[in-house]
């Protein structure tokens, strides 16, 4: 991602006295802004360090744009208030600051986050995104880096502002977009998890397939998966098993439970628990409440979007050798039939006796 359109913030002052911020938390949780920070770590790098970025003024050993003397030596105190000056150059930032959801950083001093003068930082930033973000949201930033799968957007790059307007947002959460956007701008093409294995297309799968998994359909990735790193893998908010083939454990179904009745997979016998049954004999029961080789979700269905009702599979990535499985379904009045797949042609009848 990128920051707003027009991001060279080359601040052009100190900051003044530490005060705390005036602005009230855009959204409830989040962390209020530290301090200003001290004088000294906005005063200029020095010559011995290296410099990558410079503010134009300061380039200049124009001091008096900001302060009210020239001498970089003595500039004296500030001509104005922090922002005040940055938005006398950087005027298109007045607007982005009255956005619906503001960053009290933002909104309090620019130089929360940048250096006025100079910095190793693109932007000028005073540290790189994730500690900048850190010293805010300690407790966020750890616990992204101590989750055993991370988010790549999350860990390189931009790091939080892939995701995140630092400067104000339309959107809860300083969102730069709508989580389904943000989320279909990278998955657009094919990726691979953090294992290495391919991931598809997200957008041609949705393109290709028109039932929708209802998370899916209501545009909430956050359902199911963490944004921001996880203990399971592909970043999913609660346990599911990773294989095909999986013991049967309620706690591993952790993540479908959410929202799936768990008699579903844990009664033997029913008539409302699930359509997929002979009679009342619940085949779901049959195929995934197995101590060896319980058959997972994945085995059946799509956990996105897929050709068929009930999110259905027409095939399905058997084993490692990239072989595709046909799962050869095909719907009936009261149940329906599987052709050679995993066994001979079965059907099954809901208003079996």
């Amino acid at each position: 991602m990128h920051f707003p359109s027009g991001l060279l913030l080359f601040l052009a002052a100190a900051a003044p006295a530490a005060k705390a911020p005036t602005a009230a938390a855009p959204d409830a949780g989040q962390a209020p802004a530290l301090p200003r920070p001290m004088a000294s770590a906005l005063a200029p790098l020095p010559a011995s360090e290296r410099v990558d970025w410079s503010h134009s003024p300061f380039e200049a050993a124009d001091c008096s744009l900001c302060h009210k003397g020239r001498d970089p030596k003595k500039p004296g105190p500030l001509v104005k208030d922090t922002n005040e000056l940055c938005l006398d150059c950087h005027e298109d930032f007045a607007e982005i600051l009255k956005r619906k959801t503001p960053h009290p950083p933002a909104q309090d001093a620019c130089t929360h986050c940048h250096n006025p003068h100079n910095s190793r930082q693109k932007h000028l930033l005073r540290a790189d995104v994730t500690t900048l973000c850190g010293e805010c949201h300690a407790d966020l930033v750890k616990a992204a880096r101590a989750a055993k799968v991370g988010h790549s957007p999350v860990t390189t790059g931009p790091a939080c502002a892939s995701c995140h307007d630092p400067h104000g947002s339309s959107l809860p959460k300083l969102l730069d977009r709508p989580a389904f956007e943000l989320c279909l701008g990278c998955h657009t093409r094919e990726l691979t998890d953090s294992s290495g294995k391919k991931l598809p297309s997200f957008k041609r799968l949705l393109d290709d397939n028109p039932k929708w998994h209802g998370p899916v359909a209501a545009k909430n990735c956050l359902a199911c998966h963490q944004p921001h790193g996880s203990d399971d893998f592909r970043l999913l908010a609660a346990d599911y098993p990773a294989k095909f083939y999986a013991p049967f454990d309620a706690k591993a179904y952790e993540l479908c439970f959410k929202c799936h009745d768990s008699a579903l997979a844990q009664a033997a016998q029913t008539t409302t628990a699930t359509r997929f049954r002979d009679g009342s004999r619940n085949l779901h029961f049959v195929h995934v409440n197995r101590p060896d080789l319980g058959r997972t979700c994945r085995a059946c269905h799509d956990a996105h979007a897929a050709q068929q009702d009930h999110l259905l599979r027409g095939s399905v990535p058997y084993g490692t050798s990239g072989w595709v499985l046909k799962l050869n379904y095909a719907p009936g009045p009261n149940g329906g039939s599987c052709e050679k797949t995993c066994h001979n042609t079965r059907s099954y009848d809901r208003q079996k006796k």
